[in-house]
C-alpha cells in the first residue's frame, strides 16, 4: 500500500497524518494532533509523530506561513522549516512544503456535500477562479486559478496586506492599533488575537471593564474563545458587540479577496473560527459587508461563498498534493 505523510501545522495545533489516497479521497490510517507550542521545533514534533511509523516516501506539509523555495518560517511561531533538511533528516524521498491555505485549497476536491455549509449560492452558472480565506490564529488567503480544466492553487499573504477602515469607529480602531503596531494589517482584527483586540478597544470606547468572570475566565483560557462563547450565549454586551463588528470586519475583507481573485467560482471560508460562529455567520452582517462593495455588488451577489466545516481540509490538500507529486515523480 502507497501511504502518505501529510501535515497541518498552525501556530496553535499542527495535525499529522499517514494517508491513502484513491483520485479525490482520502483515507486516515493514523493521526496525532499537538500543540504546537509544546514543541521547541517541528523536527522534534515530527519525530515523535513518526517514531512507531514507517517512514513513507512522500511528505508534504502545510505552514501557516511564506514559502520560499522549500523553506518556510511560520508566522505566530518560532520555527522554520527546511524540506531538505527534513529530506536528510527522515529519510524521506520527497518532501514539499506549502502554505497552509495553499493546502486548503487543494482539499476543496476531496470535501463532500456535509463538509460545506452555503451562505450565499451565487449564480447557477458560477464558474471560474476561486478563492480561500481562514480566520484562525492567524488570516490565511489563497487563491485558485481556473486554467479553463481545472483550478491551480496558490499561496498569498493578502492577510498581511493593510487594513482599510470604513467608517468613524474603525478609524478610531486603527488609531488604537497604530499605538501598538508599527503595521496595521488585516490579520491583526481579523484574527483570534484581533478577536482580543476588538474587544479591548470596545472596553476603552464605551468606558466599561470586563466582568470579573469575564477577565477570569480570559486569563484562564484561549481569550478568544472565551469572548466569542460570552457572545454567542448572550452572557455579555461587549462581547456581543465585539464578535458582530468581528464577523462585518471578516466580510469586508472576504470581499476585498473575492474582488482580487476574481473568484466567480467561489469564496470558501476556512479556518478554525468560522465554523464556531456559523450563527452569526448566516444572519446576514457577513454577506452585507462581503457584498457592500459598490459598483462590483452584482459580481460578488453572482459568488457562491461557503463555509468550510471539515477541520482537515488542509490535511486533506496536502495529502492530494503529495499523492500528485508522486504521480509525476
Amino acid at each position: 500500500m502507497n501511504y502518505f505523510l501529510a501535515g497541518d501545522i498552525g501556530g496553535t495545533k499542527t495535525h499529522l497524518a499517514l494517508v491513502e489516497v484513491g483520485g479525490v479521497r482520502v483515507k486516515i490510517a493514523h493521526e496525532a494532533s499537538y500543540p504546537s507550542r509544546d514543541h521547541s521545533t517541528f523536527e522534534a514534533l515530527l519525530g515523535e509523530f513518526l517514531a512507531s511509523l514507517d517512514t513513507p516516501a512522500h511528505a508534504v506539509f502545510g505552514i501557516a506561513g511564506p514559502v520560499r523555495g522549500r523553506v518556510a518560517q511560520i508566522t505566530n511561531l518560532p520555527w522554520r522549516i527546511d524540506a531538505d533538511a527534513l529530506q536528510r533528516q527522515f529519510g524521506f524521498a520527497h518532501c514539499t512544503l506549502l502554505n497552509d491555505l495553499e493546502a486548503t485549497a487543494y482539499g476543496l476536491p476531496a470535501l463532500g456535500a456535509d463538509d460545506l455549509l452555503t451562505l450565499q449560492a451565487g449564480a447557477p452558472d458560477a464558474g471560474g477562479n476561486a478563492a480561500v480565506i481562514a480566520a484562525g490564529t492567524g488570516l490565511g488567503e489563497a487563491g485558485l486559478f481556473w486554467d479553463g480544466q481545472c483550478h491551480q492553487p496558490f499561496a498569498t499573504e493578502g492577510g498581511h496586506a493593510s487594513f482599510s477602515p470604513g467608517d468613524e469607529l474603525e478609524m478610531s480602531l486603527l488609531r488604537y492599533l497604530q499605538q501598538r503596531h508599527r503595521h496595521i494589517s488585516w490579520e491583526r482584527v481579523v484574527s483570534g488575537t484581533g478577536l482580543l483586540s476588538l474587544y479591548e478597544f470596545l472596553c476603552l470606547y464605551h468606558r466599561v471593564a470586563a466582568p470579573q468572570w469575564l477577565a477570569e475566565e480570559m486569563r484562564g483560557g484561549d481569550a478568544a474563545a472565551v469572548i466569542a462563547g460570552a457572545a454567542l450565549s448572550g452572557r455579555d454586551k461587549i462581547c456581543i458587540k465585539t464578535l458582530d463588528w468581528f464577523v462585518r470586519l471578516y466580510g469586508a475583507e472576504a470581499g476585498n479577496l473575492a474582488l482580487k481573485v476574481m473568484s466567480k467560482g467561489g469564496l470558501y471560508l476556512g479556518g478554525g473560527i468560522a465554523p464556531k460562529i456559523l450563527p452569526l455567520l448566516q444572519e446576514g452582517a457577513f454577506l452585507d459587508a462581503f457584498l457592500n462593495k459598490g459598483r462590483m455588488r452584482p459580481l460578488l451577489e453572482a459568488m457562491p461563498v461557503k463555509v468550510i466545516l471539515n477541520e482537515r481540509a488542509a490535511l486533506f490538500g496536502a495529502a492530494l498534493r503529495a499523492a500528485q507529486l508522486a504521480g509525476d515523480a
